[in-house]
């Protein structure tokens, strides 16, 4: 007794611990979270002043959520150090949820706060980053008669439809380059005026004009070196696809392996000839297609030829063959129906389900057939297979149900004397009585 009652005591002074700790860590985060609210309240307005009232608006909201649960954590603190004495459990509970309230508020104001760091660091070095935006704009004028002799050269050795992606690029970067200019002088005013935050968005889109012209100059050096590299790519594509043609005409022939090789035969034939201006991307891409498409094709008739389709003789044969295995199926079922499982009786729904779909896919009755289609053979063939397979897996199921559901005892029925005096049948005579006539037919009647 003495033990139970030193362990009890050590335990109470185990939780009193816990709770003095518990109580320390409300009151540091409780001041904590007022303090990062003044420390907030002071960002909020130099980030006010530098970006706008419509930058800071997910900030502003956070502190004014956070000051209304801190009045919540307040008022517990305030509570646990009133008149009225409270319970310990009273005093943990309280805790606990000023520690949870001002956690919270420190992680809210923390992730709204990091948001705005960029920002507010890309306005203070506003004045740094106008010069940066008109040096760039200088340079990139002066990269612009040399862009425009490039796209001049281009234009005669492609086509027009090739160079339409580049062609209005020195135009175009000559406009952006324009307007950030414009705009970088906007931010300048705008920021000597007290307008942070239209001087920011001034700065924004001078800085984005920049990128977008530098980014269209770097495509019309870019073009040049990907049409070569297209022009030298085109003419190993040439060489692989007239060797391609050779090697089709020995391969087994079907529809699709000639439909290709016609559509490969176009596309070598719209290659415009030396000297001409041409659009390397254009016939690179109808080229690798139609090759691709020849490949598949002589894949597929290689399968083909792997796999003859087989004879009609064969396909019917494998009619037949389903209809029997079902016909025995359905008759073993139906004469032992109380005791065949759902195994059984699913192998051979699915069966009948696959034999019905064989004769709609044929378009009539597949025991009438008296001529397929080589296209339809291989899958009527395969179908009546399926349909065969499954009617023989529902036999063998009702077989082991069957064998189940038969007395272990041999003098059980059929060993006793019957009624008259004589002996009753054996045992399968019997257990088809009871599993096909009494469950399947007397109890019917009986409910009837």
């Amino acid at each position: 007794m003495a033990g139970f009652w030193g362990r009890r005591k050590r335990d109470d002074e185990e939780l009193q611990a816990q709770d003095a700790d518990l109580a320390r860590r409300a009151g540091k985060a409780l001041v904590a979270a007022d303090e990062r609210i003044r420390l907030t309240t002071d960002e909020l307005a130099f980030a006010d002043a530098e970006l706008g009232p419509n930058a800071t608006a997910d900030l502003r909201e956070a502190l004014e959520a956070v000051r209304t649960h801190l009045r919540e954590a307040f008022h517990l603190h305030q509570l646990n150090h009133d008149e009225i004495p409270d319970t310990p459990e009273e005093l943990r509970t309280r805790n606990a949820r000023i520690v949870q309230l001002c956690e919270w508020a420190e992680d809210l104001l923390d992730d709204r706060t990091a948001a705005l760091e960029e920002p507010i660091e890309r306005a203070r070095r506003a004045p740094a980053i106008i010069d940066g935006v008109r040096r760039d704009a200088a340079r990139l004028r002066a990269q612009l008669p040399a862009a425009r002799e490039t796209v001049r050269r281009l234009a005669a050795r492609y086509s027009e439809s090739a160079l339409a992606k580049i062609a209005a690029n020195p135009a175009e970067a000559d406009q952006l380059l324009g307007f950030a200019e414009h705009s970088a002088g906007v931010a300048e005013r705008r920021r000597e005026a007290g307008a942070r935050e239209h001087a920011n968005t001034a700065l924004e889109a001078a800085t984005e004009s920049v990128r977008r012209a530098e980014t269209l100059l770097d495509a019309i050096e870019s073009f040049e070196i990907e049409a070569l590299r297209a022009e030298s790519t085109l003419t190993a594509i040439v060489e692989d696809s007239r060797e391609d043609l050779t090697a089709a005409l020995d391969e087994p022939a079907s529809p699709a392996v000639t439909d290709a090789i016609v559509a490969l035969h176009a596309a070598l034939a719209a290659l415009p000839p030396a000297g001409v201006n041409t659009d390397p991307f254009e016939h690179l891409t109808r080229l690798r297609e139609a090759n691709a498409a020849l490949d598949a094709a002589v894949a597929a008739a290689r399968e083909r030829a792997a796999r003859p389709v087989p004879p009609l003789e064969h396909v019917r044969h494998a009619i037949d063959d389903a209809d029997r295995q079902l016909a025995v199926a359905r008759d073993v079922i139906a004469g032992h129906r109380g005791w065949i499982g759902a195994d059984a009786r699913t192998r051979l729904a699915e069966a009948e389900r696959v034999r019905v779909d064989l004769d709609r896919h044929l378009g009539t009755s597949a025991a009438a057939v008296t001529a397929i289609d080589e296209e339809l053979r291989e899958q009527a063939f395969e179908m009546a297979r399926r349909a065969a397979f499954l009617a023989s897996e529902a036999l063998q199921l009702a077989q082991r149900d069957i064998d189940r559901s038969r007395p272990q005892d041999p003098n059980q029925w059929g060993g006793q004397p019957g009624w008259g005096g004589g002996r009753r049948g054996g045992n399968d005579l019997m257990g088809g009585i009871l599993g096909g006539l009494v469950i399947g037919s007397i109890l019917d009647g009986i409910f009837d």
